[in-house]
């Protein structure tokens, strides 16, 4: 038990496992595995985790100096690393409220400890499942102003849901509680860059259930929504002009990610 909460070190869990990818020290011997076991079928994987962060800043940057959003809603935020949501925005406006949403209980207790928000801004961390939107509304409320638009942070979380979860119908949900002028921001694990036995390889490997979608199935997620340019495109690519050093292959990476308005 930590801090109330109960922990279960034996099962890997998705935020952990990323932590692990990434070099982070928060992870179990499970999470590990687990990890190990997705580098053997994908070996681009630590390059994915590395690009997937970029994707974040740079998509919260966008958001916060050109959009214009001050109130930033990310779900299955993971274990806090650099670069956060709230640090991307408060930055750039330090009036910036966040509100991070995860289901593992280890990352509410580092969430409490280093999720510290600038004096002018607010930072909150809920425990709570992607699979119970009308929860996360109800509590996000309480911090978020609904009458203004909102930044909607799906970062690597969606291909963690299999069709039975009822993702697009939980996306949808969300979606709609948002007020026009909100945006939603995606990534998500694609299998068109894959040859078809190693995409099918990937689903459930290192007891993570996982589930790659094409991209035309990740599209369905901004249906009704106003792509902001490039479009929904490899993760590695997305506004990454200012990266330094070569991008990434889209094969390397098999992450396509989007970021749409709400019009």
């Amino acid at each position: 038990m930590t801090d109330g909460l109960s922990i279960d070190t034996s099962v890997p869990h998705p935020a952990r496992r990323y932590d692990y990818w990434l070099g982070g020290k928060d992870n179990f011997a499970a999470d590990r595995e687990s990890g190990d076991a997705v580098i053997a079928a994908f070996p681009t994987i630590k390059l994915w985790a590395v690009e997937n962060r970029k994707f974040l800043r740079r998509a919260v940057t966008y958001l916060a100096r050109e959009a214009g959003i001050r109130q930033f809603l990310d779900i299955g935020t993971g274990i806090p690393t650099a670069n956060n949501t709230h640090e991307v925005a408060q930055s750039l406006t330090p009036d910036a409220r966040i509100v991070y949403v995860d289901n593992d209980p280890i990352v509410l207790v580092h969430a409490r400890a280093l999720l510290t928000s600038t004096d002018a801004g607010a930072t909150a961390y809920l425990q709570a499942d992607f699979r119970d939107p009308e929860t996360i509304l109800s509590q996000a409320r309480e911090i978020l102003d609904f009458s203004q638009p909102i930044g909607l942070m799906l970062i690597a979380l969606l291909h963690f849901m299999k069709d039975s979860d009822q993702p697009y119908e939980h996306v949808r949900t969300l979606v709609d509680a948002l007020p026009p002028g909100s945006f939603l921001a995606v990534t998500h694990a694609v299998d068109d860059y894959l040859p078809k036995q190693q995409a099918e390889g990937l689903t459930d490997v290192g007891r993570v259930p996982f589930e790659m979608r094409s991209r035309a199935e990740v599209a369905r997620y901004f249906e009704g929504l106003e792509l902001v340019p490039p479009g929904l495109v490899s993760i590695s690519e997305w506004r990454a002009e200012d990266e330094t050093g070569p991008r990434p292959s889209a094969a390397d990476i098999a992450a396509d990610g989007a970021v749409a308005h709400k019009p």
